[in-house]
């Protein structure tokens, strides 16, 4: 978080009482409660904008004890903003923040922050990369925590449960004060996530964000990171643990979801472009994975749900892949107080042993849908030949001390330099050790149509400029894979070629605009095309909105994207659409910055009733493109039909089929 944003946000905070639709809020509680809070609010959000003048705050360290403090303005202007008071101790709560929130400023202002190394739970924040909001995390210290001092400290990453009434200001409350549990002692992170959402898209980017907090504040051990969590928490620890096995020391999934359709009890497939993204999420694809990271799965035996355990196990199973399986006798949907015991002993054994890494790892199994997740320790898929397909390597360091792998589905890899003097791919040996002159710390290796063979110097240091413009990670699509990272919504400012098409592309944004904040709980950040300079076009994905005629950007970038568009019709995929009833969305690299996104009339491509649906449902709709038939409602919002769509090949081309 840098100097330039925090006097944004600030203003951002001081707006929101203002726009927070205060008649609806007051339906529900009486006026002179909705004032009350209001006038604390606004006192509190002076005070911490005083605080941006303290100088001491611009260090990192400053940074940290400013976001702790932000947490809390931020917390209950979106409760007031989105009218989150479910229960009457909501009220309390929420005078409780904001009784905390001026504590901390008061101490922030006198250059003291004494919860800093407080034994027992205390709520910290971070300012987030995404869209710069202030996030909350619950952090548990044992006694005497010392920062500065050599010790590294064990940390677990704990997921909540699905809490459909639970905000910011809940989460505060659940946590702030807790004492430290008996016989703890690691250091634990309790994730917000951003709510309910199952830890995807920028609910997972909290995580990694939330941890990387933690680390920067504390020494941790990151062999010894334990995740676990239960239900929903469940649900995103098989995903997390599934999709990055590499980091963890242990993972503990309680229940939870692992697939969509026999979660949802869904017969009929989804359409191709939908059906095929489902293997970014659905944990069970990634089963072969639990070979790189110890796991123990809880279900009670009467829950439901303890199928998603036994499901994974299985399927491990029957790759030659152990899961350590608990069933809670007679429970439903908690744990068992013995099983809890023995949930948590063996994890707390598996922290003690710390992570398999580096060298001490002499084996990977590793699979994936989807170059977001392809990486497991000192193997990374960086190209595939088809996309959303299984893409599988094995590997294992000999004896010999060379490693062998093998591949299905892997266009471009590539090897940490020391896991072997050569590299036999698929049959073909390679130089690993020596290879690329002995520069670099990975190999990198690619297949042609001759078998694999090693990239030198010159052509390994180009990899990461991408030039033949391949998808990647971190550039593979979906649509929806932009808002896992910075990003900015950019604004037409010039007249539209079509009214009708220019109010749709409005009120797709102001939709994405709502459901971002309610859901994500942030603002979304919005500028106009006269306002995009290099440095936001450096630094983010770009969001545009509008028409080639009424978007400078769009229009700028237009003949570099295989698309064409014109005043009366828009053409991809050899078919053309009228834009006075039709809107394409789509996502591609950039062509202004290629390591970077732009979107095209588009926000997240599931919408409110799938996030008050479950979380299964938060999958893409649109894949990586597609053109939508509009057409006006009564009550001035739009019915869409997506009449054609499809997903970018490994490539970023439409095949010929489409």
């Amino acid at each position: 978080m840098n100097r330039i944003l925090l006097p944004l946000y600030i203003l951002v905070l001081l707006l929101v009482p203002l726009v927070s639709g205060n008649t609806v809020v007051a339906d529900q509680l009486s006026s002179e409660v909705v004032k009350e809070l209001q006038d604390e609010l606004q006192k509190l959000q002076a005070q911490v904008a005083e605080l941006q003048e303290n100088s001491a705050l611009q260090s990192r360290d400053g940074r940290a004890r400013f976001a702790d403090v932000a947490v809390f303005p931020k917390a209950v202007a979106w409760m007031l903003r989105h009218n989150e008071f479910p229960k009457k101790d909501y009220v309390k709560q929420a005078r409780r923040a904001l009784k905390l929130g001026a504590q901390r400023a008061s101490e922030l202002a006198a250059n003291t922050a004494p919860w800093e190394t407080q034994t027992g739970t205390t709520i910290r924040g971070y300012f987030s990369t995404v869209d710069s909001s202030a996030q909350p995390f619950a952090l548990t210290l044992p006694e005497s925590v010392n920062p500065r001092s050599g010790t590294r400290w064990p940390l677990h990453v704990k997921l909540h449960g699905r809490a459909n009434d639970m905000n910011e200001v809940n989460f505060i409350s659940r946590h702030e004060g807790r004492a430290l549990p008996k016989e703890q002692t690691w250091i634990q992170l309790d994730v917000y996530g951003r709510g309910n959402n199952a830890y995807r898209w920028a609910g997972e980017t909290d995580v990694f964000e939330a941890i990387a907090d933690v680390r920067r504040r504390f020494r941790i051990d990151d062999n010894r990171v334990t995740l676990h969590g239960f239900s929903m928490g469940g649900a995103g620890a098989w995903h997390l643990g599934l999709h990055h096995p590499a980091r963890w020391s242990s993972v503990g999934p309680g229940a939870g979801f692992i697939d969509f359709y026999k979660y949802q009890k869904q017969t009929e497939l989804r359409p191709p472009w939908q059906h095929e993204t489902l293997g970014i999420y659905d944990a069970i694809d990634y089963s072969l994975n639990a070979a790189n990271v110890p796991i123990c799965t809880y279900g009670g035996e009467n829950d439901a749900q303890l199928v998603a355990s036994t499901a994974v196990v299985a399927a491990a199973k029957a790759l030659d892949v152990d899961i350590k399986l608990l069933i809670g006798p007679g429970m439903g949907h908690r744990f068992h107080p013995d099983s809890f015991r023995q949930f948590m002993a063996f994890h707390k054994e598996k922290s003690q042993a710390g992570r398999r890494r580096n060298l001490g790892r002499r084996e990977i199994r590793f699979t994936t849908r989807s170059l977001r997740y392809n990486a497991c320790d000192w193997l990374t898929i960086h190209e595939t030949e088809h996309v959303y397909v299984p893409s599988t390597v094995e590997a294992h360091i000999n004896d010999d001390n060379n490693v062998e792998v093998s591949t299905v589905n892997v266009a471009m890899l590539s090897l940490a330099r020391d896991v072997g003097t050569h590299a036999i791919i698929d049959g073909d040996t390679l130089p690993c050790y020596d290879a690329a002159e002995g520069l670099l710390p990975n190999v990198y290796f690619e297949k042609t149509s001759d078998g694999w063979t090693v990239l030198d110097y010159a052509t390994s240091k180009l990899v990461p400029e991408n030039h033949d413009l391949n998808k990647r990670h971190g550039l593979q699509g979906p649509i929806d894979d932009a808002f896992m990272d910075a990003f900015v919504c950019v604004t037409g400012s010039e007249e539209p070629s079509d009214e009708t098409h220019a109010d749709w592309a409005a009120w797709t944004r102001r939709r994405f605009e709502h459901e971002f904040d309610k859901w994500m709980r942030a603002m979304v950040r919005i500028v106009k095309d006269t306002e995009v300079s290099q440095e936001l076009i450096a630094q983010n994905n770009l969001i545009l909105f509008g028409d080639p005629s009424s978007n400078s950007v769009l229009r700028k970038i237009l003949p570099q994207l295989p698309i064409q568009w014109t005043d009366d019709e828009i053409t991809v995929g050899g078919q053309s659409f009228a834009t006075a009833t039709h809107g394409l969305s789509m996502i591609y690299p950039n062509p202004l910055n290629p390591r970077r996104y732009v979107v095209i009339n588009s926000g997240h491509t599931f919408h409110e009733s799938d996030f008050k649906a479950s979380n299964s449902w938060l999958f893409p709709r649109l894949g990586d493109i597609a053109v939508q038939k509009f057409s006006r409602t009564s009550g001035g919002s739009y019915a869409e039909e997506i009449v054609w769509a499809a997903n970018f090949n490994a490539h970023w081309a439409l095949s010929d089929a489409e």
